[in-house]
């Protein structure tokens, strides 16, 4: 009986141990589904862009400067792919102020807001930052309740022992990157 207790008491540690563990792990999956899917809509709209511009660009062909920055934005957004939430929200930031002028230029041309390509690219660009921000929301509400069970007692000291760090939120710098860029149809 006296080697018992102790058996048990071990047991009961261990399985604790174990159940904190698999909960951090499983936290930091929820966390690495959502950046994924911030990572499809990205893609998503990445892939737009390029159709969008070339229907605007041949009804407002002396805007050059307008779609060479959308251009570079995109290709900025697209190469910083692999970086930290942080890095990815700057340049994706600057692709979404970079399709705002897109989209200011567009309201000055009423034949092309009555093109129907045009009017579907921009549903499905509107459609696809609805779903960006949801994904965004997803993600970083997974960032916080992974980053709080690594700052709870006893799962930092569990955390700690086995390597596991926070993770960065994906936010916006500015107000006004918050806003979706707007779609006119005149």
């Amino acid at each position: 009986m006296e080697i018992l207790i102790p058996l048990i008491v071990i047991a009961l540690i261990v399985v604790f141990v174990i159940g904190l563990y698999n909960r951090l792990i499983t936290l930091r999956q929820r966390v690495r589904e959502a950046w994924s899917d911030i990572d499809v809509q990205l893609k998503r709209r990445h892939d737009l862009i390029p159709n969008l511009v070339a229907t605007v660009q041949g009804y407002a062909a002396h805007e050059k400067g307008v779609f060479e920055n959308v251009t570079k934005a995109r290709a900025a957004a697209v190469a910083g792919q692999n970086g930290t939430p942080q890095e990815r929200a700057v340049a994706e930031n600057q692709l979404t102020a970079a399709l705002r002028t897109v989209f200011a230029v567009a309201e000055n041309y009423p034949q092309l807001q009555a093109v129907q390509e045009f009017k579907d690219l921009s549903e499905n660009l509107a459609a696809t930052e609805d779903k960006i921000a949801f994904a965004r929301r997803f993600y970083n509400g997974n960032v916080r309740d992974y980053n709080t069970a690594l700052q709870t007692v006893p799962t930092n000291i569990l955390a700690g022992m086995f390597g596991f760090t926070p993770e960065q939120y994906f936010e916006l710098a500015d107000a006004t990157e918050r806003e979706v860029p707007k779609v006119s149809f005149g």
